[in-house]
């Protein structure tokens, strides 16, 4: 058996490069995977890419509240229930000073960042409870325990989500259910290739080289690794854990 069989699994940001690897690692482990991003068509591709018949996907936008709901009723309705909550989605902002950030775009990340997750956990928290429990994965950052020049708003949103796990952890272990962040380091991923060319525009193999330098094991992680973290905090391995930051970072914060 694997480890997450007869679970269901929702991941937020399920087009993306950690909740792809984290919907394949899932499906493999057991679990039935319901997918949640707002681009139908990389879903789409997504699903074909993983090629398993126990991870589907759903359309949602999780800054508003009725997406939330919707996700965590078609779970229900295609799986029977929620046991396991990935709260990935996320979007980096620009690359600027404070004194440059655009007000809007600020609002922006907090509203998808933040704003998403607590979401998230407000529609998730009546599903777990009536399955007896389950486990909410919260994906934060480096930057969500130290600063980053010219990354204030995301920076702001990953130290912010960490606050409201901690909260989350509180409210939900009488329910037996657990809340955890896992902070990752830069992945190889569609979002640090934005970040590098936003730092140095037509440079970002440089910028790349720099940063993997100054992380002790001297490269970017992959998603498939921070899945495996993220498979750990999601399955009954961990279950006296709750209220934790688990970095994976390649020493980084070491």
């Amino acid at each position: 058996m694997g480890r997450l069989e007869g679970k269901t699994a929702i991941i937020t940001g399920g087009a993306g490069g950690i909740g792809k690897a984290a919907g394949a690692l899932f499906a493999r482990e057991g679990a039935n995977v319901l997918l949640v991003d707002l681009n139908e068509q990389a879903l789409r591709d997504t699903v074909a890419d993983i090629g398993s018949n126990r991870v589907h996907y759903f359309v949602a936008d999780v800054t508003k509240s009725a997406d939330n709901n919707a996700m965590v009723a078609a779970a229900k309705e295609k799986f029977g229930g929620v046991d396991v909550f990935l709260a990935n989605a996320g979007i980096e902002g620009d690359v600027k000073s404070i004194e440059e950030q655009d007000e809007a775009r600020f609002d922006q990340v907090i509203a998808v960042n933040v704003k998403g997750v607590f979401l998230g956990l407000k529609s998730v928290f009546p599903a777990m409870r009536e399955r007896g429990g389950g486990s909410i994965v919260i994906t934060s950052s480096v930057a969500g325990v130290g600063g980053t020049a010219g990354l204030s708003p995301y920076v702001t949103s990953k130290h912010a989500v960490i606050g409201l796990m901690r909260s989350a952890a509180k409210e939900g272990a009488p329910h037996h259910i657990r809340v955890n962040t896992v902070n990752p380091s830069p992945v190889e991923t569609r979002m640090m290739r934005s970040l590098e060319e936003g730092m140095s525009p037509g440079n970002a193999a440089a910028v790349k080289a720099g940063v993997a330098a100054g992380i002790p094991m001297q490269r970017y992680g992959m998603p498939e690794e921070i899945a495996q973290v993220m498979l750990f905090l999601s399955s009954d391995d961990s279950s006296w854990v709750t209220g934790g930051v688990y970095m994976a970072d390649g020493g980084s914060t070491a």
